[in-house]
């Protein structure tokens, strides 16, 4: 599996139920801040398990074309605040998880997803 992959996913498995991470906020803890199109990628083919639908846009926006309806009816299941414009509140449910990966963190070996 791709190193850069497992990084996403290992932070993507501690998003805790009733928060949401942006793609750009991912590709920031992991150092690579104009990666978030690959942290998309990954998300695309991440492990069963993984609590995908709490990755977003960093405006709030669900995506995923198909999935998107089933996306958000999860995230509803898990107190997720919505917009009038159907767009996650960002304000009220993005994870502050920054603080949580400073460059040690980021380095620590993870351990294999799957």
């Amino acid at each position: 599996m791709n190193p850069f992959y497992e990084q996403i996913y290992g932070i993507v498995e501690q998003i805790p139920y009733g928060k949401v991470v942006s793609y750009s906020q991912i590709a920031r803890m992991l150092g690579r801040p104009r990666a978030e199109r690959e942290v998309g990628r990954a998300m695309r083919c991440c492990p069963d398990g993984l609590p995908w639908q709490r990755v977003v846009m960093k405006d709030g926006t669900i995506t995923g074309g198909f999935y998107a309806d089933m996306r958000r009816a999860i995230l509803e299941t898990e107190d997720i605040t919505f917009l009038p414009d159907g767009r996650v509140d960002m304000d009220l449910c993005r994870w502050q998880c920054e603080r949580f990966f400073n460059t040690e963190c980021q380095q620590k070996e993870r351990p294999p997803v799957g």
